[in-house]
């Protein structure tokens, strides 16, 4: 084995142009997925507070934005609804016309290379902002409804995809729901329609500004009885690969930084498309700190996302994602300006050329037979 001082690591790193060369990992526009917020009203772009830089919009914002997201090359949208009216059984969420089911809708009409992407979970549409049916057992005391709450699932994913969605996503962490869905979905006339599963998803202090987003914290008790245990690895891989079995075709870690070893575990255990969501806290983190001058922010979101595909997520969604693409083709733009900038033809003295009066002698310095 070759050691120092013949094996020197830093000699592939001492120019940007090196570096460059030999990095393993690089980020890819198609491969990020911008999550957006769908609410009624028209002409609307309200900020969310808790996430600087990201927006509740209308229909009509909603495909204006999509169209810019395409132009940079994004890989998809993934869209919440926040309805206008929720009640105990979550009836909007497969509306034909419901707000989701609109955006999808007008995308549709106005992009063709984006993919539309819904969350499919019922936290936004039950007055109780839970992600299941709860069911009254003693007192102020409540369960979430397993196998009742994977019927509206179910209803929720066709509908998404009859509206025409391109994959649908299923976040409610319910046993069973990837295999009831795929079910309906091939009933349903929509067999070609993948379902990109949250299959480990944590029951994570993460998720605090995105329920801020989605208007969907839980009224009470919390979602520790069917989000996962954050402690538990070996549990999300049988997550895992039980959705895999039950037939999703892609699987989904979430939140991501966090949890870059369960991203590693399942990418080189089952090698199947694996997607990791970068969620609000993440965004919330980098935010802060670079407000109070703590980091480079745009240092930072590079090193977060790269991290993350680097363990083995081919699919990022990430708030960063239309700004990161922005930045990538950016760089891109900038090298092939400087090339057109470049004449066809040089003039005759812009390069000095060697002198070729002296031969070298050889490497050993003794004189070179002519």
């Amino acid at each position: 084995m070759s050691i120092y001082p013949v094996r020197r690591m830093r000699r592939l790193r001492a120019a940007e142009s090196l570096r460059s060369l030999v990095r393993e990992t690089r980020l890819n526009p198609g491969q990020l997925v911008m999550p957006l917020f769908v609410r009624p009203g028209w002409r609307v772009r309200e900020e969310i507070p808790s996430m600087p830089g990201n927006y509740h919009m209308s229909v009509d914002r909603i495909i204006e934005e999509a169209v810019r997201l395409e132009a940079l090359g994004v890989g998809g949208i993934l869209l919440f609804g926040l309805p206008e009216i929720k009640d105990h059984r979550a009836s909007h969420s497969a509306a034909k016309h419901g707000i989701v089911q609109r955006a999808i809708r007008g995308i549709k009409k106005e992009c063709q290379r984006i993919l539309v992407i819904t969350d499919v979970c019922l936290c936004a549409y039950m007055e109780h902002g839970h992600c299941g049916v709860a069911v009254r057992e003693k007192g102020d005391n409540f369960r979430i409804d397993n196998d009742e709450s994977v019927k509206l699932l179910a209803a929720m994913a066709v509908s998404h995809a009859q509206a025409g969605a391109d994959i649908v996503a299923p976040s409610d962490m319910m046993d069973g729901r990837v295999a009831v869905m795929r079910q309906a979905l091939d009933q349903n006339g929509c067999k070609n329609t993948p379902i990109m599963s949250y299959s480990a998803k944590f029951a994570s202090s993460f998720y605090g500004p995105f329920r801020d987003a989605a208007n969907s914290a839980p009224a009470f008790g919390d979602r520790k009885t069917y989000q996962m245990d954050p402690a538990n690895g070996d549990e999300a891989l049988r997550e895992i690969e039980m959705d895999i079995q039950e037939g999703a075709d892609i699987v989904m870690v979430k939140p991501a930084l966090p949890y870059l070893d369960v991203i590693w575990r399942a990418k080189n255990r089952f090698g199947f498309p694996m997607a990791a969501y970068c969620v609000s806290g993440e965004f919330a983190m980098a935010t802060a700190a670079a407000k109070m001058g703590w980091a480079d922010r745009d240092a930072v979101v590079m090193e977060m996302l790269t991290c993350i595909k680097r363990a083995g997520a081919d699919i990022i969604i990430t708030y960063w994602a239309k700004e990161v693409a922005e930045r990538l083709h950016e760089e891109s733009a900038a090298r092939l300006q400087d090339y057109r900038n470049l004449p066809e033809e040089m003039a005759e003295g812009d390069f000095q050329q060697e002198d070729e009066s002296e031969e070298p002698g050889d490497v050993s310095g003794q004189p070179q037979d002519k």
